[in-house]
């Protein structure tokens, strides 16, 4: 009898294994896994900044540059003022910006240029198979009402017309059932100073497909809804410029320069 319970036991918990396992299997988009994004072009930044509103006490910032080897994106992220309560929250990049009126969900839904969809949820160990946009779920939940985090995600690119282009568009924060709470718009910070953003994201390459693609004159002024102002700089969004060649290695030295001194600055905001 003892053995029999024993073995209903363990058939039990092998059964809960599966169907926790179930929530978080690889699931492969209608366009394929996601492409790591190998060409970035060096020194190109972008910075979106959250402040207080009458629905939200969350500020902080979102810092994105090229890597280093200009494989993917180095997020660089310091929040505070979370909610104390309805996490772990979730935050991914949307395909829209934010309008002048501040409406998140205005924002539209996650950058997915390969159609994955929401479910089931992320699996972190295989990210190529997740959302391109889904920031939280490939790396990590915020659970506390600070939160900081530095990573790089290899499947967002900095180079416009690319489905998984990130300028442009916004970063928005989620209750864990999924209500936006708070959300705000990336601006050009390839110098280390935040200007409004000119370069248009529309489909230009066969990955920028679905739930990402949309239209230049859906972008352009939304960005400006953000307090910064100024242009984009010339050359620096460009892979194939000869200009972005040149000054990459600059540019890169003052957006690290900047990211140390806001990273720094809002280091006591630090999990």
């Amino acid at each position: 009898m003892l053995s029999s319970m024993k073995i209903a036991a363990a058939i039990a918990a092998l059964a809960t294994a599966v169907v926790a396992q179930s929530d978080t299997i690889p699931v492969t988009g209608k366009n394929g896994d996601a492409t790591i994004q190998s060409h970035n072009p060096a020194g190109v930044a972008y910075i979106a900044s959250l402040t207080p509103t009458s629905k939200s006490n969350i500020s902080g910032n979102v810092l994105a540059l090229t890597s280093s080897d200009m494989v993917g994106v180095n997020f660089q992220i310091a929040l505070t003022g979370l909610p104390s309560e309805g996490g772990p929250f979730l935050y991914h990049l949307h395909d829209y910006p934010v309008p002048a009126d501040g409406n998140c969900t205005a924002t539209g839904a996650h950058v997915d240029p390969f159609v994955r969809g929401e479910a089931p949820v992320c699996d972190p160990a295989s990210p190529a198979t997740c959302q391109v946009g889904d920031l939280s779920g490939k790396h990590g939940k915020p659970t506390n009402e600070t939160f900081s985090a530095t990573y790089v995600d290899k499947y967002v690119s900095t180079v416009p017309g690319d489905g998984s282009f990130m300028g442009n568009r916004s970063i928005v924060i989620h209750f864990a059932n999924k209500t936006r709470i708070a959300c705000a718009n990336f601006v050009d910070y390839t110098n280390g100073t935040a200007g409004v953003n000119t370069s248009s994201s529309a489909n230009g390459s066969s990955s920028a497909t679905g739930s990402s693609t949309r239209s230049s004159a859906s972008q352009t002024g939304s960005a400006t809804s953000s307090s910064a102002s100024g242009s984009r700089t010339s050359g620096s969004a460009s892979s194939s410029s000869g200009a972005a060649v040149s000054t990459g290695a600059a540019s890169q030295m003052l957006a690290d320069s900047a990211l140390v001194a806001l990273v720094g600055g809002l280091a006591m905001f630090a999990i």
